[in-house]
């Protein structure tokens, strides 16, 4: 039996099943399409300022306070106790959810929320530190399938169990529940792993395919679509040297490498764009989807009409999903095209919420969203191709989780100027005319930066065949 179980841990069907499931279940919440009229409705009975102005907020501020230490800590303790605190959190979050009142219980749901947000990258991250690296392309594939599934379920379950059965949205809590409860049972079958990504790294792990990785080296200079000079990701195992350097402080030994490979990474003046696009996006991007139900309750209260917030997540979703996969079949030089598309699609994104701003109807909402998350899908998946192309899995790892924090950073002064109590506290209506403004600013730099480059690189250009003439 013992043997059994150790084939079984050893093989990458069986982490990757688990994982897979418990990426399901945790991500199947049928509730969360209606949290608004759920805290608005009979059950909680919380004014929109309330909830607006004191419980959202909670869940940006602890955030950003825990997404450091559970990044660090995650790869410390090698996933799985992450894991097992993430579904713990979210059995939290939803006993409280179904059963305390109040703000203050509220705002406790938040912070518990954050946890789970922040335990994200456990769930990502995982699965590669028990599998070996020609499998990395299909458990990628299964793991982060198997969450856009989930989320598509639970959004078309909880708008058919609402609309055609009329069951309360207590009971969809109460699913929710269960199913995180699902997930917790799952992280316990879970092979602990003997490796992660920084602090317990192996000397000669398995090569990645493919060629080598690399990243432009500090200090390089070029137009767009140039790579120069590059300096290869050290290999792993000079990074274990580099820990066993200093055998009294090997934590101190990572950070310090942690550090100078971001500062390798944002050297380069290409990943230095795309990443202040993807902190910038994702900051708004992140505000208008915590606010959306707000909006749509606004313009159609759910007391009063029917509410199709699932169906349009369901749509969203699958229309995210469809942007992203279309990416990989359009041919262009996003090295020299990319700062164009990302001044073009954020004026869209400002676009559509400058329609949800001022148009009353809720069809109208409806259709900006949809168009909103499918442009900013469609960038953050260009984005993400153009930060990982030339670097190792470990420093897109790195720059991932850096972008992420900037971008939260951000979100929450957004949140803390816009929205908080003790700030602006501005009505939902006149926060999508702050966020459309904002996109409309970041589409604004990226225009004129792409109109920038492609003046000097014709200058450049005309220069040359210049001096080609005078020869």
């Amino acid at each position: 039996m013992d043997c059994w179980k150790g084939a079984e841990g050893r093989s990458w069907v069986y982490p990757t099943l688990i994982i897979c499931a418990n990426g399901f279940f945790i991500t199947m919440r049928p509730s969360e399409s209606f949290l608004v009229p759920y805290l608005t409705g009979p059950d909680k009975n919380l004014t929109f300022e309330e909830v607006t102005n004191q419980v959202f907020p909670v869940w940006t501020y602890s955030y950003l306070a825990l997404l450091v230490p559970v990044f660090l800590v995650t790869d410390y303790l090698r996933y799985k106790p992450v894991l097992l605190l993430q579904g713990v959190s979210c059995i939290a979050t939803w006993l409280l959810l179904l059963f305390a009142p109040g703000v203050p219980a509220m705002q406790a749901v938040e912070f518990f929320y954050g946890m789970v947000t922040a335990a994200e990258v456990a769930y990502y991250a995982y699965i590669y530190s028990v599998v070996s690296a020609h499998h990395y392309q299909r458990v990628t594939s299964y793991c982060r399938g198997v969450t856009l599934v989930a989320a598509t379920v639970a959004a078309v379950l909880g708008q058919l169990l609402v609309s055609l059965a009329h069951v309360s949205y207590f009971y969809l809590n109460a699913i929710t529940l269960a199913s995180v409860s699902l997930a917790l049972l799952c992280s316990f079958f879970l092979p602990m792993p003997q490796k992660s990504m920084f602090f317990h790294r192996k000397e000669a792990p398995d090569a990645l395919p493919g060629p080598q990785k690399a990243v432009a080296a500090p200090g390089s200079e070029g137009p767009p679509g140039f790579h120069g000079a590059v300096s290869p990701v050290p290999a792993e195992g000079g990074a274990a040297s580099e820990q066993r350097a200093d055998p009294r402080s090997p934590a101190l030994g990572v950070l310090l490498r942690l550090g100078r490979d971001l500062r390798d990474c944002y050297s380069s003046r290409e990943l230095l764009c795309w990443s202040l696009w993807w902190a910038l996006a994702t900051a708004g991007y992140n505000q208008v989807v915590n606010y959306i139900q707000v909006l749509w309750d606004f313009r159609a209260p759910s007391h009063s009409s029917a509410v199709y917030n699932g169906a349009v997540e369901a749509i969203a979703t699958l229309l995210g999903s469809a942007t992203a996969i279309a990416v990989g079949y359009v041919k262009l030089n996003w090295d020299l095209s990319g700062e164009m598309a990302l001044g073009i699609f954020s004026a869209l994104d400002a676009a559509c919420l400058f329609l949800m701003r001022f148009s009353d109807n809720i069809w109208a909402s409806y259709a900006g969203y949809l168009a909103f998350k499918a442009c900013y899908m469609l960038l953050i998946t260009i984005a993400t191709f153009q930060i990982a192309v030339n670097l190792s899995m470990e420093r897109y790892a790195l720059m991932f989780g850096f972008n992420n924090f900037i971008a939260l950073v951000i979100q929450t002064i957004l949140t803390v100027v816009v929205v908080d109590s003790k700030g602006l506290k501005l009505d939902i209506s006149t926060q999508f005319l702050v966020y459309s403004s904002y996109f409309a600013c970041i589409a604004g730099i990226f225009l004129l930066r792409s109109v920038y480059t492609i003046v000097s690189i014709k200058r450049r250009n005309r220069g040359v065949a210049g001096q080609s003439t005078a020869l």
